[in-house]
């Protein structure tokens, strides 16, 4: 398969470290984010990966949407364009699936917590909070990854009712309010955490990325699934719909 990476900064390059490192996958082109795009940018590509900056995507995106070629998306900071996104993907008839994070661990992570969130419902006595750690150069705050395991929390967990990552002065939490905390450190690659308490004990989830090659393997077997349903169900999808084909 032909991989055009629009985007070239630390993903992009992992991303391309393992295309060249792979039997079945290939280099077609690449993009730098400042790169001027246009439709024919994806002539003879199966597959386009993007990794760039949240600006940079959504003007690329019309040009990306009119080749036809399915595209995937780990530009983080895009939570609030994403109805819009899936309109467009919608509207052109082609693919397109989006993840903050394709680490195959963090998604696995992601489902333990929505799982634990959902387990702890009923009693009172536990509380829950999410916290990430990430480096110093990262742009989005909370990360997008942070805000999705809050968003599942919440809708395992009917006890918590809202999202609340900044205290006001002299402001205390709510217990229908889930707290989610960002701290930006060193090079730190991605640390997420769910922080669950209870009188009698804690228990706590946690990932932690050692490289971001995992990263970005994920966003190639992504990759290759979109390609493969591309002609047949074209549409919008995420890694939650990898992920249920793949676990059944």
């Amino acid at each position: 398969m032909k991989y055009t990476l629009v985007g070239y900064g630390k993903m992009g390059q992992q991303v391309a470290g393992i295309l060249e490192a792979s039997d079945e996958h290939e280099i077609h082109a690449v993009f730098d984010v400042d790169a001027v795009i246009t439709e024919e940018c994806f002539d003879g590509s199966d597959v386009i990966v993007d990794f760039t900056v949240r600006d940079a995507f959504l003007a690329n995106l019309p040009a990306m949407l009119s080749a036809k070629v399915p595209v995937v998306v780990g530009t983080t900071g895009c939570d609030a364009d994403m109805t819009r996104i899936k309109e467009e993907v919608e509207q052109a008839g082609t693919s397109l699936l989006y993840s903050a994070n394709f680490s195959l661990g963090v998604n696995i992570f992601l489902r333990t917590v929505r799982e634990a969130a959902r387990m702890i419902e009923p009693f009172d006595e536990f509380d829950i909070a999410f916290s990430e750690q990430h480096h110093t150069a990262k742009v989005d705050y909370p990360s997008g990854t942070a805000l999705k395991a809050a968003r599942m929390i919440l809708e395992a967990n009917s006890r918590k009712k809202s999202i609340i990552s900044e205290l006001p002065h002299d402001t205390t939490i709510k217990p229908e309010e889930l707290q989610v905390s960002a701290v930006r450190l060193g090079s730190v690659f991605g640390q997420h955490t769910a922080h669950i308490n209870s009188e009698y004990d804690d228990i706590v989830i946690s990932h932690t990325a050692r490289n971001r090659r995992g990263f970005a393997g994920g966003a190639v077997q992504a990759g290759k699934w979109l390609a493969a349903r591309h002609d047949n169900q074209p549409g919008f999808y995420t890694m939650d719909d990898f992920l249920d084909e793949v676990l059944g």
